[in-house]
């Protein structure tokens, strides 16, 4: 039996195409992938992530636990400030990549991947077991009570406001800064609003009481519409992050593949002390991985890469030397694109490689990221 958000009896109404999405039925598309990748490139889009989970930590000794268990530091954080993290196993392998916002003082908000609530909350709690200070730690779940909808696109900024009723004495929600959190009322009940995003554009996210999420989608969609708001699947949520570059969890990450390797390097902070996974991290870092994570873009007209499609070396001496983890055929830049793993020695930039798609070889070259840069 799939598992359905607040929001599903609205999806069926707007006519949206549903599927299975790790055991969650979501929409993949409404108006069409391409219509509200541009919608969300040009103007805003709006995602159902209810399917995404919210684990709360809070007490005294909060902040050193979560130091002890993710792989950015907690200490840079101030109260309405967030960050992006990981969680790794002993081996150094991502168990979940995911935002935690310190929205008070010994009070944490972790957003996690819908397909990873069950071993995140598991995991968390094994190693909350063996914590010395577990007595000022208090760990919940809350995944079943939120929803929670992420708007995205240029244009946000200009009707955010409009959605929530606010008193003079409140700072604007559109005057948040990147990475930044705060609570505000909507229906009498509280609602976090941060200001992250997951598609190179700006954009706003919203963690409601799920009881309230259709009336809160409700509003947003009537406020945005005028600015050209329009509802998004996860079909443009895919070809917009994949654009930008950032990792997808299960195809990029897994309990398998570190940090490191994926490039998240900048997000591992070796200098706070000892955590969980931080001497294979480590010695990543001094020595160097087996694999790297790199971009390509296609090079001439073929079908669009898809994920576990072969990456062969180019030249005489084609051999196959990795594989793609994301692959489409880029709205906004009209060539097909993805992401892989090869060989550190054959990850620089502009190198030529072949990505082998229905048994032939279509040319590609290996480019910088992020594949897609607001000009």
């Amino acid at each position: 039996m799939l598992k359905r958000t607040p929001l599903f009896a609205v999806h069926q109404k707007l006519g949206a195409r549903l599927i299975d999405f790790g055991g969650w039925e979501m929409p993949v598309q409404y108006s069409g992938i391409l219509d509200e990748h541009h919608a969300v490139r040009t103007a805003a889009g709006l995602f159902d992530i209810s399917h995404m989970g919210q684990i709360v930590v809070r007490g005294g000794a909060a902040p050193e636990f979560l130091n002890r268990v993710l792989t950015n530091d907690i200490r840079k954080l101030q109260t309405r400030q967030g960050q992006y993290t990981l969680m790794c196993n002993e081996r150094g392998g991502a168990i979940d990549d995911l935002y935690v916002y310190q929205v008070e003082t010994e009070e944490f908000l972790l957003i996690v991947n819908a397909s990873r609530i069950g071993d995140d909350a598991a995991w968390l709690n094994r190693q909350l077991a063996a914590f010395p200070r577990r007595d000022a730690v208090d760990l919940k779940n809350l995944s079943a009570d939120f929803g929670a909808l992420a708007l995205q696109g240029p244009k946000t900024a200009q009707f955010i406001d409009a959605c929530f009723p606010s008193s003079p004495s409140q700072s604007l929600i559109s005057a948040l800064r990147k990475n930044e959190i705060v609570r505000r009322e909507f229906l009498g009940r509280p609602v976090y609003v941060s200001r992250t995003g997951y598609t190179g554009e700006d954009g706003f996210e919203m963690v409601a009481p799920a009881e309230i999420t259709p009336a809160l989608w409700a509003k947003v969609l009537e406020v945005g519409a005028p600015f050209g708001l329009k509802p998004a699947g996860l079909g443009a949520r895919d070809t917009l992050r994949t654009e930008v570059c950032y990792p997808l969890y299960g195809q990029e990450l897994d309990e398998n593949t570190t940090p490191v390797e994926a490039g998240l390097g900048v997000f591992v902070a070796l200098a706070k002390g000892d955590f969980m996974g931080r001497s294979v991290l480590a010695d990543q870092k001094a020595r160097g991985t087996t694999r790297k994570l790199v971009a390509f873009k296609s090079a001439g007209r073929s079908a669009p890469p898809r994920p576990h499609y072969p990456i062969w070396s180019a030249g005489p001496d084609r051999r196959p030397i990795g594989r793609v983890t994301s692959g489409i055929q880029s709205p906004s830049l009209g060539v097909g694109i993805g992401l892989g793993y090869v060989p550190p020695e054959m990850s620089a930039a502009n190198s030529p490689i072949a990505i082998e798609i229905r048994g032939k070889h279509a040319p590609a070259t290996i480019v910088p990221k992020p594949l897609y840069r607001r000009s």
